[in-house]
């Protein structure tokens, strides 16, 4: 079992962001850099002054239709995230749905030995265990680091979520919790059950349930 945090940073300027991120990783072991809240244009400046701590940074660029912030058109993502990936980041965050309507991204983050972490987000409600044991068993055709995330409506929501633990194919990685209030505690518990990490911030919560790296590091101490 491991306590790891992962602090999500959503800032709109690179210089901020290249700041912020010196202050997370001083307590945090990875930071997860939601480069979707940033103007395209200022990407490739913050990406020159992250590149020092890529080997500890998750690279996420969320369109709307997936609960992010990025607001121009697909082409246009797909061309970012391939220069996302020629930085070799530790993960690359790709959703399912992207990856799985276009090959030629997948093929070209599969010939340039992308790290990716295939993601998966349900805003609206918890699917029964069956089907959250599909959809892992689909996401793992694409890579063995793998994010599934649920809206809990009740404590059974969580408890679903945190049962894919139990399911894992042999050398997969699972990041797997429920957003909202009854899911709160599956972002403290997946860490028991064989999560890497759990997403933090250092502020205002970026995600509906999301704790603070001070609440986190307060309640992890407890434990021990």
């Amino acid at each position: 079992m491991v306590n790891k945090t992962c602090v999500t940073l959503a800032e709109s300027s690179p210089a901020k962001l290249s700041s912020v991120l010196k202050k997370a990783l001083r307590r945090s072991d990875y930071v997860e850099l939601r480069f979707d809240f940033m103007s395209p244009t200022k990407i490739p400046i913050a990406l020159n002054l992250v590149k020092k701590d890529l080997d500890r940074c998750i690279f996420t660029l969320r369109p709307r239709s997936e609960g992010g912030k990025f607001s121009g058109n697909e082409k246009n993502r797909i061309s970012i995230l391939k220069l996302l990936a020629e930085y070799n980041p530790l993960l690359l965050d790709v959703e399912y749905n992207t990856i799985k309507n276009n090959r030629n991204l997948f093929r070209y983050l599969k010939a340039t030995k992308t790290n990716l972490l295939i993601s998966w987000h349900d805003f609206k409600k918890t699917p029964n265990l069956y089907l959250l044991k599909r959809m892992l068993k689909k996401m793992t055709r694409y890579s063995k680091n793998i994010k599934i995330v649920t809206t809990a409506r009740s404590i059974s929501d969580t408890v679903k979520v945190l049962s894919l633990y139990k399911s894992l194919p042999k050398n997969t990685s699972l990041v797997s919790f429920a957003m909202g209030d009854y899911g709160r505690m599956s972002r403290l518990l997946c860490t028991q059950m064989g999560s890497p990490y759990t997403y933090v911030t250092l502020g205002k919560p970026i995600a509906p349930g999301q704790y603070s790296l001070d609440e986190v590091k307060s309640l992890f101490k407890l434990k021990k």
